[in-house]
């Protein structure tokens, strides 16, 4: 068994210069609203889940984004209800929420 049974990593990148960036987007307040709903329910940690931060993943202009390994599906999101859809379709059901994959 993994360690980790999905391994989700939220871009929450900051560019200095003004070009297009995931942290611009809210990336980190959905990054922590994504741990603290798989916290809540029981399943983050090992043999569950993991959120984690990432820097630049060269998708910008798609952002914000995550991956979800081992899968390596790429998700982008706007709000609460985007991440609460890739929870459950993706994370519980192990369905591909197709309307956000990048």
């Amino acid at each position: 068994m993994n360690y980790y049974q999905r391994h989700l990593f939220f871009c929450v990148n900051q560019r200095d210069d003004g070009t297009a960036c995931c942290a611009d987007k809210g990336a980190r307040a959905l990054r922590d609203y994504a741990k603290q709903k798989l916290k809540q329910a029981g399943l983050h940690g090992p043999g569950h889940m993991r959120v984690n931060m990432a820097g630049c993943m060269g998708r910008c202009d798609e952002g914000p984004i995550l991956v979800v390994y081992p899968e390596g599906i790429w998700y982008t999101y706007i709000d609460e209800h985007d991440i609460d859809e890739i929870i459950d379709e993706h994370l519980l059901a192990g369905r591909v929420v197709k309307r956000l994959r990048i």
